[in-house]
């Protein structure tokens, strides 16, 4: 549990000295590297007071949430939200810090890669977006190993530094180098005017940055043993004392040597330490690249945990009804992957907005994270005020320290950070609670009008169901859509066209009555003048259901197209109308899709096998059939053959004509077809005490069944089979099928 869930934590103190040192060498020059040791013991004493608050924390509440359930069960869930958006926030910038710091760690090794920063950030964080979505979990030794690496390589680093301290042989660098932060112009500027005191708290504001993923163990209780508490509390003691090591360790060195930030972020302080600590020697530069590869693989494993913690909370928040539900959705990895998505989304615009700069990034981490300490100390102050015990004033006291000492983090980042980017924050914060309360109503009024509606809900059958097809075309989707509508074995059933155009009008009318497929199904012209399409719709619908044991059900033909290209050449009128229709009592309206983009690539998909075939151009024109050269044989029924139940009509060869064959896509219910294509599926059924043997026949386009009546079985065919057949299109059970066809078995088709 150390190794894996204390990656964020303990990193931390890669670039906590370096961000202090930032905000006071250009104040106070070379005293600034004094004034780093009292404030790096300020920062260690708080980290103490949190993590003393934060054991309880583990103790108490054992699920995973951290200061969100602390905040929601004892604040409530106005209070809940702001820690939602408080972790929500150090998660996203954490990916984006940890990330920019690694990379940081990359490009001091590597100085030749520094231009490239920014893209290689970004990649890093593509990479384990990808990796999350894909299930990877930090569990293990694969995750452990970069904590124990990196810990390990830095107390290497301390030990030789005191070592080399202690006989003199520690080297100190020269000052105010090129492409260091700028030193101030004198170093003897005084700590106690108001100016430096606005500095030191902007240093300390930025030292801050050492404590974050202090709340990695509250919120992954529920991953340890049992006893959860206990052994969270042991892991998170361990951690603290290993990372205030690290800060006290990585913060005497830099005061030790000198060593000063740079101002395109790399090298960066830790890895000069490293450098001025093991020298310049071949056996020194090893340990040097080996500190350097440890410090980047626990920065980018730290990137790495706000993947799994970011998509929980996500989801937590989401099971509140606070966050939108497809956050409580896994994929078919188990991972909850919008919220990955949407982590990886929002911290990439991070980093591109700030260029991958730890510096700039710092202004957005801290006020998240000691929101949520502030959340965590007072939440378990008044637990602890409402449930006594025998050291209940004891744990009181620290608990409300922590909190106290934490909203003054916070405020002081807010003061001194605001016009570095804390602005951001402070406007979000309010606008992200106010959207997690505003959907959080919807949620329940959705949840209590359907509750309504359900009691209320009327208990008798409906007598009479009225089927009505608006028609705005006579084309293959309005087709689908009257097919369907004869399935719902409606009391009436006909369509309707508004006119707006009497010229389209007449024209829909004359292509109706030529339709087969549309027989027998009225087509009603109703005049619009005002030319208001959906007020015609709703007054029609108003009118046709005339009382209370009438259902009407609108079957809108939508044809569906390619995001993009769909959007810009169809409007979205069947959709319009659905919605407004759908709020008439009594109404139901139905959208019927049609997939053009679908149809399309079948189409030509099957133009390409057949002309691959046949050898010859085919036409794209609807209904026309394929046709090969002249002398290719001709597959036509054999008319004389026996039609005796129990038999089957065989297909003979001609060779004046090509086969008449019909793609599975153009097939048209009530007309005579040839259709070719594999067997798929066989099956034996019983039709009014009789079998039959029912194929299905499939080709790149779709398929069709062939009904045999009175048989078990077909001379040949099995699945697998190429063949072909001619009879009837009709219909059975709602599909097309085509009853006692002439077959006749082919040859596999060459590939």
């Amino acid at each position: 549990a150390l190794g894996v869930l204390s990656s964020d934590c303990i990193s931390s103190s890669a670039y906590g000295t370096e961000e202090m040192l930032i905000i006071l060498l250009p104040a106070f020059a070379v005293a600034g590297f004094t004034i780093l040791l009292p404030l790096t013991a300020v920062i260690l004493s708080v980290l103490v007071l949190v993590t003393m608050s934060y054991r309880d924390v583990v103790t108490v509440y054992t699920k995973t949430g951290g200061s969100y359930v602390v905040a929601r069960e004892n604040f409530g869930p106005l209070v809940a939200q702001v820690a939602a958006v408080a972790l929500m926030l150090d998660y996203i910038v954490t990916v984006a810090v940890q990330s920019a710091a690694g990379t940081a760690a990359l490009t001091s090794a590597a100085p030749a890669l520094t231009p490239w920063n920014l893209e290689i950030t970004v990649a890093v964080v593509l990479i384990l977006c990808f990796g999350n979505l894909r299930g990877i979990r930090e569990a293990g030794r694969t995750f452990a190993f970069p904590t124990y690496f990196f810990a390990g390589s830095m107390f290497i680093v301390i030990i030789v530094g005191f070592v080399r301290e202690v006989f003199g042989d520690l080297p100190q660098q020269v000052t105010n180098a090129a492409g260091t932060v700028q030193f101030a112009t004198q170093s003897g500027q005084s700590v106690l005017t108001w100016a430096s005191l606005f500095i030191l708290l902007r240093a300390f504001a930025n030292g801050g940055s050492s404590l974050t993923g202090l709340e990695a163990i509250s919120n992954g209780v529920s991953m340890f043993r049992r006893p959860e508490g206990r052994n969270a509390r042991k892991t998170l003691l361990t951690m603290s004392l290993i990372l205030g090591t690290l800060v006290a360790g990585v913060s005497w060195l830099a005061h030790e040597t000198h060593a000063q930030p740079y101002t395109a972020g790399s090298p960066t302080v830790i890895s000069q330490v490293a450098g001025d600590v093991l020298g310049t020697g071949a056996f020194g530069h090893v340990l040097f690249l080996m500190v350097q590869l440890a410090t980047m693989l626990v920065l980018y494993t730290g990137a790495n945990t706000p993947f799994s913690g970011f998509p929980f909370l996500a989801s937590f928040v989401a099971h509140d009804q606070f966050l939108p539900r497809q956050l409580t959705r896994r994929g078919h990895r188990l991972a909850f992957s919008n919220g990955i998505i949407v982590l990886t989304v929002v911290s990439v615009a991070l980093l591109i907005g700030t260029g991958a700069h730890v510096d700039k990034l710092v202004a957005f981490y801290a006020i998240g994270v000691f929101t949520g300490f502030t959340l965590a100390g007072f939440g378990m102050a008044k637990y602890f005020v409402h449930h006594p015990d025998g050291v209940k004033r004891r744990r009181v006291v620290i608990n409300f320290a922590s909190g106290a000492v934490s909203l003054v983090v916070v405020a002081v980042f807010v003061v001194v950070k605001f016009t570095e980017g804390a602005w951001l924050v402070v406007v979000i914060f309010p606008i992200a609670v106010f959207a997690l309360f505003r959907l959080n109503r919807q949620y329940r009024r959705e949840a209590d009008t359907l509750a309504i509606a359900a009691t209320g809900a009327r208990s008798a059958n409906i007598t009479r169901h009225r089927v009505v097809v608006l028609v705005d075309n006579v084309d293959l989707a309005t087709i689908a859509a009257v097919r369907y509508a004869r399935s719902l074995r409606s009391s009436d059933l006909w369509a309707v066209h508004f006119v707006l155009d009497s010229a389209h009008a007449e024209q829909i009318r004359t292509a109706w009555s030529t339709q087969d497929a549309l027989r027998g199904v009225p087509l009603n012209l109703i005049d619009c003048p005002d030319r208001r399409l959906l007020n015609g719709v709703l007054q029609m619908a108003a009118r046709e259901r005339s009382d209370e044991l009438t259902e009407l059900t609108l079957l809108l033909p939508r044809r569906t197209y390619g995001r993009v290209l769909g959007r810009i050449l169809h409007d979205g009128t069947a959709d319009d109308i659905a919605r407004a229709t759908s709020r008439l009592p009594g109404v139901v309206a139905t959208i019927v899709p049609f997939d053009v983009d679908g149809l399309i690539a079948r189409r030509e998909a099957n133009e390409r096998a057949a002309h691959k075939r046949y050898g010859t151009r085919v036409s794209a024109e609807p209904g026309l059939r394929v046709r090969g050269p002249v002398g290719a044989a001709r597959a036509v029924a054999n008319r004389d053959g026996p039609t005796r139940s129990g038999s089957v009509r065989k297909l003979v060869l001609a060779t004046d004509e090509t086969p008449p064959v019909t793609a599975m896509a153009d097939l048209r219910w009530r007309t005579r077809a040839v259709v070719e294509g594999e067997v798929r599926a066989l099956r034996v059924t019983a039709m009014s005490g009789s079998p039959s043997l029912e194929v299905e026949l499939w080709d790149d386009t779709g398929g069709i069944s062939l009904v045999f009546y009175g048989r078990t079985n077909a001379s040949g065919i099995m699945t697998g089979s190429h063949m072909i057949a001619e009879g009837m299109v009709g219909e059975q059970r709602g599909r097309l099928a085509i009853a006692n066809p002439a077959y006749r078995l082919l040859a596999e088709p060459d590939d």
